[in-house]
């Protein structure tokens, strides 16, 4: 059993051409499902797993506190390995096949009002480099509705400045292109006219975005920032790097966006993984509508 575990992540690398990060995560998913299969159920045969012991091991994940992003990528793990063992033939049926996603444990994406995300955006300011630069990766984040891994990650060469777009590197390796709308785009040319070029510090570098030390940004780092402006703009709920790219998806579907054009701004594969955030609209409209309609 584990040496097929083995082939299928050579296969997931060398064929597919998963991401590291992608990879290391259906790794420890993955494993985690051999172990309990040996451990608990004492199975050793791929074809002695029936849809029961499936329902089992989400379950006992779900019950020790797995988060609910967390579930749903372990039910994607095991679908794809699934899919991978009936076409090299290990087993002739899939017990997966009529389980339905798990919607139960999916949890609404945190977002923030477009007021409360205007107040986090005018928490840096203009008045220093620091500030300046910290105020273009917000602005760029939100407009660009990007991950903090693909914001970091931008070059010099990642923005399009004669039509406004920035070349996005997702994950896989997948290309994408999104428009960056213009006080973002405002806001990061001055950074790179007046603010890299000081924290460059004579490195040699194409990152956009530098620390104070003129090196990459690290996630954690960057996590750092967001948080702290959260806290000074007095917003009683938590608010991630992530919230951005929540909230960027929300706000353009309340207004008026279609669902096709937010998935390939967000550079999602799959449609249904942006669906969710037509939840988070629906509950606006029910909030805007118990609010002001005579009849709410």
């Amino acid at each position: 059993m584990w040496e097929i575990l083995t082939n299928y992540f050579n296969y997931l690398l060398i064929e597919r051409g998963m991401a590291q990060n992608t990879l290391e995560s259906y790794g420890r998913d993955l494993r985690r499902f051999v172990f309990f299969l040996q451990e608990s159920k004492k199975i050793d045969d791929l074809q002695d797993i029936s849809p029961d012991v499936i329902v089992e091991f989400l379950t006992r994940i779900r019950d020790e506190g797995l988060a609910a992003n967390s579930m749903n990528r372990a039910l994607a793990a095991l679908r794809g390995f699934y899919k991978y063992l009936l076409r090299e033939k290990i087993i002739e049926e899939n017990p997966l096949a009529n389980i339905e996603l798990a919607k139960v444990w999916m949890k609404l994406p945190d977002t923030i009002s477009k007021e409360e995300m205007k107040i986090i955006l005018a928490q840096p300011g203009t008045q220093s480099d620091v500030a300046i630069r910290n105020t273009a990766m917000l602005e760029l984040l939100y407009a660009t509705g990007i991950r903090v891994s693909e914001l970091i990650s931008l070059t010099m060469n990642s923005i399009n400045w004669q039509v406004g777009f920035l070349i996005v590197m997702g994950k896989g390796g997948k290309e994408r292109i999104v428009p960056i709308g213009k006080i973002a785009y405002d806001c990061t040319r001055r950074y790179v006219e007046d603010t890299r070029p000081k924290l460059l510090q004579k490195k040699g570098t194409d990152v956009l975005f530098l620390n104070r030390f003129g090196r990459k940004f690290t996630r954690q780092g960057f996590w750092k920032i967001v948080v702290g402006y959260a806290k000074q703009a007095g917003l009683q709920k938590k608010v991630y790097p992530h919230t951005f790219r929540h909230s960027f998806a929300s706000h353009l579907l309340e207004g008026g966006a279609d669902l096709r054009t937010v998935q390939v701004m967000l550079g999602h594969s799959d449609i249904s993984t942006t669906q969710i955030y037509t939840h988070v609209t629906r509950d606006r409209l029910r909030e805007v509508h118990e609010k002001y309609h005579p009849r709410g």
